[in-house]
């Protein structure tokens, strides 16, 4: 478990601003730090990692303090067990795929472990190559490599899809959840994309202004529970749910996540990531799939 109390003074764009984070993080859990730019999320994961000291309060992991102002505890970033992924990939770009994973994996090195994390990652056929050959997501899904060779316990990863297309996206965002599993990682995301956060996240914490204004599942702090009777939207099939004798559809809507109840006829030709219109006929809404534009 991961249990943080701290304050930190940063200079934002709109000015000095204080960082007060007093948040728990059970062990396991994959969370997501949203807010708008400059709230401070990512001096939040730089905080954890030991890039950045808090001016003041405790940050203990697993029992064990890793930061106290009180004590004068400051754990340096290379001893906590910690993996950080980038927006930029920060890999070498003088060393092969493979020997950025050597490095990373220090002197104890254990071949198994770059092997499997080579297959995860699906960079086989791409591990004698440098970082200057490799596209943007085989660089990012390298970077999660390098990330998770020291077997770490806490994943942090700063926007590392924001520049990706949305196709590859989709397929990282597979890769990540996997990774997460399978290394039993605690994992703390910082995006700000909905439709990401809905797919990979446990619980959603979000920031403004420094301050955490809200935590939840992702479909309880994205939900928008307002709709008039009459309206005409379209958006993004997320999930779909059976509660009893009716369907819950969550939809994504711009960067609000719209629940619409349905039958059991209208879903059975949709499914999630399907792009669809919903409509009122008579106040009931009406969920209708549109054409694949990539096959028009």
């Amino acid at each position: 478990m991961i249990k943080m109390n701290i304050r930190k003074s940063l200079l934002a764009a709109t000015g000095e601003i204080e960082l007060h984070l007093d948040l728990e993080v059970m062990k396991g859990e994959f969370i997501t730090l949203y807010g708008p730019s400059g709230a401070g999320k990512t001096s939040a994961l730089r905080l954890l990692s030991g890039l950045m000291r808090p001016d003041s309060g405790l940050i203990e992991v697993n029992g064990r303090p890793w930061y106290s102002g009180k004590k004068n505890i400051f754990l340096a970033p290379q001893k906590r067990k910690i993996g950080f992924v980038f927006q930029d990939y920060a890999l070498f770009p003088n060393l092969t795929i493979r020997k950025n994973l050597e490095f990373a994996q220090g002197r104890n090195k254990n071949p198994h472990t770059i092997q499997e994390l080579i297959a995860l990652t699906e960079l086989e056929n791409l591990q004698d190559r440098l970082p200057e050959d490799l596209s943007g997501g085989q660089k990012q899904r390298a970077a999660l490599a390098r990330a998770l060779v020291q077997r770490p316990d806490i994943l942090l990863l700063d926007e590392p899809l924001s520049a990706l297309d949305s196709s590859m996206r989709v397929k990282l965002q597979d890769h990540l959840r996997t990774l997460h599993e399978r290394f039993e990682l605690t994992t703390i995301l910082v995006s700000h994309d909905i439709g990401e956060i809905h797919k990979l996240s446990d619980k959603v914490v979000t920031l403004d202004h420094g301050t955490i204004t809200g935590s939840g599942k992702p479909l309880d702090i994205f939900s928008h529970h307002k709709l008039s009777g009459k309206f005409q939207f379209t958006g993004k099939i997320l999930d779909i749910q059976k509660q009893e004798v009716i369907y819950v559809v969550s939809i994504l809507v711009n960067q609000e996540i719209v629940r619409v109840i349905a039958h059991e006829n209208e879903v059975q030709e949709i499914q999630a990531g399907d792009q669809v219109l919903v409509a009122a006929k008579a106040f009931n809404p009406l969920i209708m799939k549109l054409p694949d534009t990539d096959k028009v």
